[in-house]
């Protein structure tokens, strides 16, 4: 009797070590996923960030503000998405104006429907450097056509003087296409161009009320 007892004692406590060990077991199982997750939250986290921080200024929304040919006036946002793979040089120089703040209260000083409104034209006294042309008859290889809504540099004669001066197509004009630096193009708010470009102008293309450049902001995401 007295064996038999012992033997179940020994049983039992057998069973409870068992029981004890298994129970540590799952709590470091448990332990491990909470720390594995808590691991994988934060690369991914970390992952986001990264990306978020480190990506580039690719857009610029261009606030306008202009008086129709009714009186009645429009303030709204043109979006551009920025395409430096095409010019990189030119979106360079397009980011430190705008960053610079250039552009704001500048005005659309040449407009003709159904080709481009033009803008851009710095402040008298101010002067701003010359870029390189980057276009095919420049010898620069810019894949970019000059369709609607495809943003681009306004030039004199030499290929090399693009400065400050872009304009935007108000409908496709291919004989451009290789002749002037396409830089980037509208994602939205070509309303706002063709309300431009249907304003009245003087006998030298410039709009009889202005058409201002309220601000211009670069931005991560349209």
């Amino acid at each position: 009797m007295g064996k038999k007892t012992s033997k179940n004692k020994q049983q039992k406590s057998a069973q409870e070590k068992l029981a004890l060990k298994k129970q540590k077991q799952k709590q470091e199982n448990i332990k491990f996923a909470v720390i594995t997750a808590a691991i994988i939250l934060v690369i991914t986290v970390t992952i986001v960030l990264t990306v978020i921080l480190t990506r580039p200024y690719n857009y610029v929304i261009m606030t306008v503000s202009y008086t129709d040919n009714n009186n009645q006036m429009h303030t709204g946002d043109i979006v551009i998405e920025l395409d430096s793979s095409a010019a990189p040089i030119t979106v360079d120089n397009f980011k430190n104006l705008v960053e610079s703040g250039f552009y704001e209260n500048l005005s659309f000083h040449r407009v003709i429907k159904d080709f481009m409104i033009q803008g851009g034209a710095p402040a008298t006294g101010t002067d701003v450097a010359s870029i390189k042309g980057e276009f095919s008859e420049n010898g620069v290889n810019n894949p970019l056509k000059h369709e609607r809504g495809v943003i681009s540099m306004a030039r004199a004669d030499d290929p090399n003087s693009a400065s400050s001066q872009f304009f935007i197509v108000h409908k496709t004009s291919p004989h451009l296409d290789g002749k002037y630096a396409a830089f980037g193009h509208v994602i939205s708010g070509m309303e706002y161009v063709d309300g431009i470009a249907e304003m009245s102008t003087n006998a030298s293309d410039k709009p009889i009320k202005d058409a201002i450049i309220v601000s211009a902001t670069l931005s991560k995401k349209p």
